[in-house]
């Protein structure tokens, strides 16, 4: 399809940005439907986000831009609304252009429950551990705590943000055990990264295996490659592993509707 004047542009901001996948699964998606309309990706650090933004609100062809690490929580800052999901997060990965408006919406949280089921992993009534309370984290949390698990352990290197997290948490799932943990998940039937850790060959595990059953699921939340560090050692001790590559797939059919990329009329 060519690119024209009148071609919709969709964006997607990260610092690094290679490694993303998110175009090409967008541009796929574009090219299935037969939609006009192009996603391209923004190298931005931190410091130049709030400039990105203000630029957002003077093109009147962008339809949105998709937001990834480092950027979900200071974006959600920038933003002039958030949907329920996430202003509860705190985080965006999503943003809609509407006549110079932005408005964002989290749907990291959905697309990796919606990618755990897709494997045959539904949380619900299972003992769950997270590690990593950053924005995808926190939306991963929510949708988890969502789906009616037995119990939602959570760590994060930052104790008091965990305990703070939990505790709002908490207020919207009264029913539900949610506690702080440390690096030992123990007793647990899916165990998932939320961190960064992993998209480097040389990072180091960002929990403990030692305690984990071979019955237990590992799930990483890093999209851009199957074989993290983390999932290496997890199928090494026998257990079943889940890449985040799910979690992509499960969330693009939520972006693409909020940024109103509509499926085809039939």
């Amino acid at each position: 399809m060519d690119i024209t004047g009148s071609t919709t542009v969709f964006a997607i901001a990260a610092d690094p940005i290679a490694h993303v996948k998110t175009p090409q699964r967008l541009n796929a998606l574009l090219r299935e439907r037969g939609i006009d309309a192009v996603m391209v990706p923004f190298h931005v650090a931190a410091a130049g986000l709030p400039g990105l933004f203000a630029g957002l609100r003077g093109l009147a062809n962008l339809g949105g831009l998709v937001v990834t690490v480092p950027h979900k929580e200071s974006a959600a800052a920038l933003c002039d609304a958030l949907t329920p999901a996430a202003e509860l997060i705190g985080a965006v990965n999503a943003v809609r252009v509407r006549d110079g408006h932005l408005t964002g919406g989290n749907f990291d949280g959905l697309g990796f429950v919606a990618g755990l089921r897709s494997q045959g992993h539904d949380p619900a009534g299972r003992h769950v551990y997270l590690a990593g309370l950053g924005g995808a984290g926190k939306a991963i949390a929510c949708a988890i705590a969502e789906a009616g698990p037995a119990s939602l352990r959570l760590y994060n290197r930052s104790s008091d943000k965990a305990e703070a997290f939990a505790e709002r948490l908490a207020r919207h799932h009264p029913g539900l055990a949610i506690h702080v943990a440390g690096t030992r998940p123990e007793s647990c039937d899916i165990a998932i990264n939320a961190t960064t850790l992993g998209l480097d060959d040389n990072d180091p595990l960002p929990f403990q295996l030692d305690a984990l059953a071979p019955a237990a699921v590992v799930a990483d939340a890093v999209m851009s490659r199957v074989d993290t560090p983390l999932l290496r050692a997890a199928a090494a001790r026998g257990c079943r592993t889940h890449p985040g590559l799910y979690m992509l797939e499960g969330q693009l059919t939520e972006i693409a509707r909020f940024l109103g990329i509509e499926e085809p009329q039939s």
